[in-house]
């Protein structure tokens, strides 16, 4: 699919242009689709109650006993998934994995170029001890998220006009008015002179605009000190853009890697398949988690706004308004291969999560 204002190719399911921020009309199929829905279950039949202490797989029949706060669950035998919803267990519908692609040598090395960065760092990784390098292959929720945020800032190149303009006129209403011998204190004339100045904030009567000097005859410098002028409320001098963004957005489905959780990071998807336990080397831990996926979309909503407005922030300044659309859609539980690496650097804790299949860091904790 492309955008009809500026041509950039998008996903099918996008909502705005994450390029000009144009908002897509669904297509005639789409509209059909929405207009006439189809009576297909998402989830599958319920397997189990929620309340259920063992159950059988729903691919091989292999018995499952969840335990306490799990709400997903991958089958030891053939890695099908299941999850816990409000009215029970039911399969789970999409569950991907990425392949592990670096091996602990490499991911040591990447670790190696991280931690010895900068001259402060050099050498850290040799002066530290390795205390944990340990592969998992963790359960993220993937949730499609489209956002749109609209930004009014104010007009920086007007204010700056403005406020010079008018220190320039005071400038030379002082030195024509004060100049010389003329009076020790702020005459009414003069105050009545400056008051014509548009939105010029004037001291009460009796205080001193001069640091140095008085207003007399005394000579030498004097520095003048003076609020800038306050820009009018109105909208003449304000901007608004518009922020897009389109997002694959993780959500680590385990309580206890929450400190983990990637703020921005996303996953690459381009080589992810269906999940195949036997793909999997052995003795590598598959994780279950305990955060279902309607936790895990409102998670991913309230992250993606907060993310708006840092990249709104990073690339505006005098931020008036902000305010953020996000839609939720589609989610899938994706396995991906998780390198947990800790050191102990003399006394202090030092965490890093790496991406296995790409290589990236995810998260770093001590840096």
């Amino acid at each position: 699919m492309f955008c009809p204002k500026c041509g950039a190719q998008l996903p099918d399911d996008a909502t705005f242009c994450m390029k000009c921020g144009t908002k897509i009309a669904p297509s005639p199929d789409q509209q059909a689709g929405q207009a006439a829905p189809k009576p297909a279950a998402p989830a599958g039949p319920i397997l189990a109650p929620s309340g259920a202490t063992s159950l059988k797989c729903p691919s091989c029949g292999a018995p499952i006993a969840p335990k306490f706060g799990e709400m997903v669950i991958t089958c030891e035998y053939c890695g099908s998934g299941i999850t816990l919803n409000n009215d029970g267990w039911r399969s789970i519908q999409k569950q991907t994995m990425l392949p592990i692609v670096f091996t602990e040598e490499q991911t040591v090395a990447k670790i190696h170029d991280l931690m010895d960065k900068g001259l402060l760092h050099r050498h850290l990784q040799e002066s530290s001890t390795c205390e944990e390098m340990s592969l998992s292959m963790v359960p993220y929720w993937i949730v499609q998220v489209s956002a749109r945020t609209s930004v009014v800032v104010q007009d920086v190149a007007t204010q700056t006009a403005q406020t010079a303009t008018t220190a320039a006129l005071l400038g030379v209403i002082l030195g024509g008015a004060m100049g010389g011998g003329g009076g020790r204190g702020m005459g009414g004339g003069r105050r009545r002179l400056l008051s014509k100045i548009p939105s010029l904030k004037l001291p009460a009567l009796g205080t001193s605009f001069l640091s140095l000097g008085g207003l007399g005859g005394a000579g030498g410098p004097s520095r003048v000190n003076f609020y800038g002028p306050r820009m009018g409320g109105g909208g003449a001098n304000q901007r608004t853009y518009d922020m897009a963004g389109n997002y694959n957005f993780p959500i680590v489905a385990l309580k206890a890697l929450n400190e983990y959780q990637p703020k921005s990071y996303q996953f690459k998807l381009d080589k992810r398949t269906l999940f195949d336990v036997s793909k999997i080397p052995k003795g590598t831990k598959i994780l279950n988690g305990d955060v279902g996926e309607e936790a895990a979309k409102y998670q991913a909503k309230a992250l993606v706004d907060q993310l708006q407005s840092e990249k709104a922030h990073a690339q505006y300044h005098m931020i008036q308004q902000l305010h953020s659309q996000i839609d939720v859609s589609d989610a899938e539980l994706l396995h991906a291969p998780i390198w947990f690496a800790r050191y102990d650097h003399k006394g202090s804790k030092i965490v890093l999560v790496v991406d296995g299949y790409s290589g990236d860091v995810i998260n770093s904790i001590g840096l």
